[in-house]
Formats: structure tokens, C-alpha cells, sequence
């Protein structure tokens, strides 16, 4: 497995106080998506989570992979815009 770097970062707020997390490879998306998100199990979760795997696998791109993780963000309302 290898991290697939994102094109852009995605910022994230996580953990009761809201801390800022910039996420900048799959690896980071997979830790936070699979330990530390909000509203785990949803579709849109579950896609993002299996995106980012694949992506560390070379079977989807990180461009696809950083897209389902900011759709899964925008969802669980802790995509910072």
C-alpha cells in the first residue's frame, strides 16, 4: 500500500473542540474516516473509505478518492469551504 497525495488539501474540522486538520494523502483520509469521523456508516462514509483504500492500491486515482472524501466531509458537516 502507498499514500496517494490529494492535488489540493482538504480541511476538515474534527473532535469535540473542532480542531482543524488538513488532510493531504489518503492515508490521513483513511485514519480519520476509519477512527475519528463523527458520522461513520453512511453511504457516502463507506464509499469515501473504500475510494481511499483503493486509491492506496493503485485501483482508483487520489483525484477520485479526494473527491468522495470531501462528499463524505460535506455530509457528516465538517468540511471547512
Amino acid at each position: 500500500m502507498t499514500l496517494s497525495w490529494f492535488s489540493k488539501p482538504v480541511q476538515v474540522s474534527v473532535g469535540i473542540s473542532g480542531d482543524i486538520r488538513i488532510v493531504e494523502n489518503t492515508g490521513e483520509a483513511v485514519d480519520l474516516l476509519a477512527h475519528h469521523w463523527r458520522h461513520g456508516g453512511s453511504p457516502k462514509h463507506q464509499a469515501a473509505l473504500l475510494d481511499c483504500r483503493r486509491a492506496m492500491n493503485g485501483g482508483v486515482s487520489a483525484e477520485i478518492a479526494r473527491q468522495s472524501f470531501v462528499e463524505a466531509a460535506r455530509e457528516a458537516r465538517v468540511l471547512i469551504e
